[in-house]
C-alpha cells in the first residue's frame, strides 16, 4: 500500500508538479482544523454573540478565521509563515486605526481569533533525523494554547471582573442642567427621555452658542447590552 501510495505521489508529482496526498500532512491538518473550528466557533457562538445579538460578525470572525487558518497552514516554509502571521496583524490593524464602522469590541475578537487561527495553523512539529529530535510545538501545548483563549473569553464576558454596565453618548440639549447641584434632575430628565435605569453621568464638551452638551451615560439593561451602535459618538451620513 506505502508503495502504491508512492507511485501514485510520483506519476502526479511528475504529471501535473502536484502530489496525490501526503498522509500525515493530511491528517495534522485535519485534526488542526478541526480544533481550530470548534475553539472558534465556541468563542464567536457562545461568548460573542449572546451580547452582541450580531448574526453577520459572528459569521466573519468564523469564516475569516477558517480563511486564516488555511492561508497560514498551506504556505511554503516557517519563515513564510511568520511573516503572513505578522502581515495579517499589521493589515487588521491598519484597518482598526483607519475606520470608524468597526466597533472596538468586534475589532478586539477579530484580533483574537486571528490569533487563534495563526496559532493553530502553525503548530506542527517536524523531526530532525540528524540530531534524533522533535523540534516545534506538541499537541498538548497546542490544546492548551485553545484553552486559554477559550477561558481568556469566558472570564471576561461572563465574570464581574469588569464593569457589567453600558454606555452611551448623547448630544444634550439643556445645558443648564449640567450644573453639579443638578445632576439629579439631568439624571431624572435622561431617564425619562430614553427609558434606561442611568447608573452614571459624565459631561464633557459644553457648546453654550449651540445650548447643546455631549453627555455619556452609563446604565444596566440587558435587552441594549454589547450593542455594536451603543458608542459611537456622531451620526453616520
Amino acid at each position: 500500500m506505502e508503495t502504491l501510495l508512492q507511485d501514485l505521489n510520483y506519476a502526479f508529482g511528475d504529471t501535473i508538479g502536484i502530489v496525490l496526498i501526503d498522509p500525515k500532512e493530511f491528517i495534522s491538518l485535519i485534526i488542526r482544523f478541526v480544533l481550530n473550528f470548534t475553539v472558534v466557533s465556541v468563542i464567536s457562538r457562545c461568548f460573542y454573540y449572546p451580547k452582541s445579538k450580531r448574526r453577520d460578525y459572528m459569521f466573519i470572525f468564523i469564516l475569516m478565521s477558517t480563511s486564516i487558518f488555511l492561508l497560514v497552514n498551506l504556505m511554503g516554509d516557517g519563515a513564510m509563515k511568520t511573516g503572513a502571521a505578522l502581515g495579517l496583524f499589521a493589515i487588521f490593524g491598519i484597518i482598526r486605526y483607519r475606520t470608524e464602522a468597526i466597533p472596538i469590541r468586534e475589532m478586539t475578537y477579530l484580533f483574537m481569533l486571528v490569533a487563534v487561527s495563526v496559532v493553530n495553523a502553525m503548530g506542527q512539529a517536524k523531526y530532525h533525523s540528524l540530531s534524533d529530535r522533535w523540534d516545534g510545538m506538541g499537541l498538548i501545548t497546542l490544546l492548551f494554547a485553545n484553552c486559554v483563549f477559550i477561558l481568556m473569553a469566558w472570564l471576561f464576558e461572563s465574570s464581574k471582573i469588569l464593569s457589567d454596565s453600558c454606555s452611551k453618548y448623547i448630544k444634550y440639549d439643556n445645558v443648564a442642567l449640567v450644573a453639579p447641584d443638578k445632576r439629579e434632575e439631568l439624571k431624572a430628565d435622561l431617564e425619562k427621555r430614553t427609558g434606561l435605569k442611568i447608573v452614571r453621568i459624565e459631561v464633557g464638551m459644553i457648546d453654550y452658542l449651540k445650548d447643546a452638551v455631549l453627555i455619556r451615560i452609563f446604565y444596566d439593561e440587558d435587552a441594549d447590552r454589547g450593542s455594536s451602535i451603543a458608542d459611537m459618538m456622531k451620526m453616520p451620513r
